[in-house]
């Protein structure tokens, strides 16, 4: 999934590319055979064009061959070849960074997958301790200040919640972005589903 990330990509064109260039640079090294040929009329006299006597043609090899800049082509092999060590160092650190990246921003959202499920539980919790004290104050048995101190902390639960309601998404989205935009139904690969236990 990395590799559709378009910093992998470009990288990976780079390299491809640097390395096709060495063996262009190589090439130079041999002799080039090319086949040429042509085919016409002439004539000394406009009427005799349409006969057979009018046509012509030719045909040969040709061979170049730059034997005598054989250090220039050497040295610019030698040139495309540190090119391409550039460019595969370029793309061993993207690919490395795509990895971090990746790395980290699984860690947030599994993490913050956690904490929101604690949330989840403290504010059912809370919500029970409400009740509770709500039924010991309406019986007489406790006074209003701890239905209050319940209360206060079901908010508080509450909005921890929420802001990490907020978090996960954000942390999804970051995977996404790592991952190179996400999950394709054509590619077989399935989005990340969350356990049971996960979901509020």
């Amino acid at each position: 999934m990395l590799r559709r990330r378009p910093d992998i990509r470009r990288a990976e064109r780079q390299a491809a590319a640097a390395t096709a260039r060495i063996g262009v640079a190589q090439a130079d090294l041999f002799p080039k055979v090319s086949l040429t040929g042509s085919i016409g009329l002439e004539s000394l006299q406009l009427g005799s064009l349409p006969t057979g006597d009018a046509r012509y043609w030719s045909i040969g090899p040709s061979i170049r061959w730059s034997i005598f800049s054989a250090g220039r082509i050497r040295n610019n092999i030698r040139v495309q070849e540190a090119r391409q060590e550039q460019t595969l160092a370029l793309y061993d650190r993207t690919v490395l960074g795509a990895f971090e990246e990746t790395e980290n921003a699984l860690t947030g959202y599994g993490r913050e997958l956690v904490r929101r499920q604690s949330l989840t539980e403290a504010v059912t919790s809370a919500g029970q301790a409400v009740s509770m004290s709500t039924e010991l104050y309406r019986q007489g048995l406790t006074d209003f200040l701890s239905v209050i101190d319940a209360q206060r902390e079901l908010y508080q639960n509450q909005d921890a919640l929420a802001l990490s309601e907020q978090s996960v998404a954000v942390d999804l989205v970051a995977l996404y972005k790592a991952l190179g935009g996400g999950w394709d139904e054509s590619d077989g690969s399935p989005p990340p589903q969350e356990s049971p236990s996960q979901k509020q």
